[in-house]
């Protein structure tokens, strides 16, 4: 059997679901043999899935979305890094009940990359979810050496409301290392920056932006594509536009526009990066899952990657969820055969997210009974 769930958010991480689904299996089957890769899809637990595929761990000192000092992590191994903006740039950075969606910064994601750089990374993987930023990626672009300035030529304000006053911007002095280095931007997301499922329109809200600062933060990200238009010409217009752009906050436009980064599927990223495919072929069924199987799953989220990699080689595949939100006809759609959710062992949501460890032994205990005996 092939473990290769993402994270139960708010109660396990990737590493622990696997370990947790893996001892309830061995109590059904001790016999069974399990492998484990612990999987993202380029949201928060993307580096952490990459170390528990076999990456060293990376710390380096960064700004945090509020311009507050934090470590963040990122991956290495064989001149490949996978950076997650989250460490840097995430919401889990602010303070609860906190939120400053004019202000809030990419500048940590760019050091962060930059570090990658330093250490020798010439293949980056950047992937991108829970962000608390939306600017553009102009924080980003900075701290790699772009200058955004307003008409009295200082530098804008952080944030994306400090777009609003952006005059010129130039990419000449981004770090000359990026031209040499292959970035591929991991997202799940393929909202374009701007209009009406662009990226403060669509995602603002979740970062605490009221109707107003959604139509500013949209005008800002306007002007930042058209400044940056009139810099680099027409590539730029067409950036805004392309699928990615408008993830995280905008940081898909500054990747595509300013690091040269090329889109894909973040599952399918990640399951290439940790040699997912390898697994696979020695695997006879693969237990995937997550924290809510929903509508949201369906939509290029990890388990269904995971699902179609597996499908694609013949493999069945099943699923562990605390929740599940999706009929037997879709998860049949999605590749998936049965989902056991821990809400059918403890309805209580409170109590389910508390116990989520226990529980998930249980629910594998009965899948391995169901399809190992």
């Amino acid at each position: 059997m092939l473990v290769a769930a993402d994270k139960f958010k708010g109660s396990l991480t990737a590493v622990e679901v696997a370990e947790r689904v893996t001892a309830g299996i061995r109590r059904a089957v001790p016999d069974a043999r399990i492998e484990a890769v612990p999987v993202a899809d380029g949201g928060d637990g993307t580096v952490a899935a990459a170390v528990a595929g076999g990456f060293e761990r990376r710390e380096v000192a960064a700004t945090g979305p509020l311009g507050e000092p934090l470590t963040a992590a990122f991956a290495l191994r064989d001149g490949t890094a996978v950076v997650e903006m989250a460490e840097a740039s995430g919401l889990q950075h602010l303070p609860p009940g906190v939120f400053a969606p004019l202000t809030a910064t990419t500048y940590g994601t760019g050091e962060v990359l930059r570090a990658a750089l330093d250490a020798g990374a010439r293949d980056i993987v950047l992937g991108v979810g829970g962000s608390a930023t939306t600017d553009g990626g102009a924080g980003m672009l900075a701290a790699l050496g772009a200058r955004f300035l307003d008409a009295r030529g200082e530098p804008v304000g952080p944030g994306g409301g400090g777009l609003a006053a952006l005059a010129s911007a130039d990419l000449t002095g981004l770090d000359p290392r990026l031209a040499a280095t292959e970035i591929v931007l991991a997202s799940d997301v393929d909202n374009p920056l701007t209009g009406p499922k662009g990226a403060a329109a669509v995602y603002g809200p979740q970062k605490g932006a009221t109707p107003a600062d959604v139509a500013a933060l949209d005008a800002a990200l306007s002007r930042y594509a058209e400044v940056l238009e009139a810099g680099i010409g027409s590539r730029a217009a067409a950036a805004a536009l392309a699928p990615g752009a408008g993830a995280a906050g905008g940081i898909g436009y500054g990747a595509l526009v300013g690091l040269g980064a090329v889109f894909r599927s973040g599952i399918e990223v990640m399951l290439d990066v940790l040699g997912f495919d390898r697994a696979l072929a020695r695997a006879g069924l693969v237990v995937t899952g997550e924290g809510s199987l929903d509508e949201q799953t369906l939509h290029g989220k990890a388990p269904v990657g995971v699902a179609a990699a597996a499908r694609a080689r013949g493999v069945d595949v099943v699923a562990v969820c605390g929740r599940l939100a999706l009929d037997p006809a879709a998860l049949r759609g999605a590749g998936i055969l049965r989902a056991y959710p821990l809400t059918a062992l403890e309805p209580d949501p409170a109590r389910c997210m508390a116990e989520a460890g226990p529980l998930l032994e249980r629910a594998a205990q009965a899948l391995a009974a169901d399809f190992l005996r």
